[in-house]
């Protein structure tokens, strides 16, 4: 999950299906594609939590079959630097974006967008300021958690395999979305021989559970004991907060969300 712990989930009772969006891999399209063509709808609310879903829903569609989206996160990283780097749609230097004034663009994303135009930051500069500690999304999504995963690299025929298992037609080719200009090469090329060994440290232990494979020419670049225990720590901890249905877990989600609604 992003910092906000934001997830739109999408719910179909004809397809018996959940569709819980994750950053940065095509939720949105597939959210919209869902919701025109295969009986999506939108459940909830912005910053919904799946622990509500499974309070406030009846026994079977707890059943329903739940599936999300998962990109290399070195594609993900890439695709961040050029968004900052191009103040995509202007969002970094439009007030009525940023989350302080009830958008979704954060301070963190404010501050490395700032870092980048202040500094004319290349790619390199940016990943080692910014990316210090073993990588994770928020919340930690893992494979165990969904029935089926859409991957960025594989995602037209992905989408079609997942409606196949649901039993539905397809009606068209998945839409392509919100792409990033100025990213116009193949992303690994943006890596530099010296950030192969910083990459592997941050990044490896999150490839590995995702079965991403760091290229053969960087060498035999590992994460190290220590970076590889701190994930697995963080890990824990926040599949618990996010994931989790303890009267902690959930005291954590509701202060969350209501920290963040009244931002907005």
């Amino acid at each position: 999950m992003p910092a906000s712990l934001t997830k739109i989930m999408i719910i179909s009772h004809k397809y018996r299906y959940i569709f819980i969006e994750l950053p940065h891999t095509a939720s949105t399209a597939i959210s919209s594609e869902l919701c025109e063509f295969y009986d999506g709808q939108e459940i909830l609310h912005k910053h919904a939590h799946y622990h509500e879903f499974l309070e406030s829903s009846l026994k079977q569609e707890q059943d329903y079959f739940i599936f999300a989206g998962i990109r290399n996160p070195l594609d993900v990283i890439t695709t961040l630097y050029f968004k900052r780097k191009t103040n995509h749609q202007n969002f970094y230097t439009t007030p009525e974006h940023w989350r302080r004034n009830g958008g979704h663009v954060s301070n963190q994303a404010l501050k490395e967008f700032r870092f980048i135009s202040e500094n004319d930051a290349s790619f390199s500069d940016y990943l080692t300021n910014f990316y210090r500690i073993p990588y994770d999304s928020w919340g930690s999504p893992r494979p165990e958690n969904f029935d089926f995963v859409i991957r960025f690299e594989n995602l037209q025929s992905d989408f079609s395999m997942l409606l196949d298992l649901l039993s539905i037609e397809q009606l068209r080719p998945l839409p392509t979305r919100n792409k990033t200009s100025q990213k116009t090469k193949n992303f690994m090329d943006y890596y530099s021989p010296d950030t192969y060994d910083h990459v592997c440290s941050i990044f490896g232990p999150y490839m590995k559970i995702w079965e991403y494979k760091i290229p053969a020419n960087w060498g035999d670049c590992q994460p190290n004991f220590v970076n590889n225990f701190y994930f697995n720590l963080l890990t824990s901890v926040r599949q618990q907060l996010v994931w989790g249905s303890s009267p902690f877990a959930k005291l954590f989600q509701n202060f969350r969300a209501k920290s963040l609604l009244a931002t907005q």
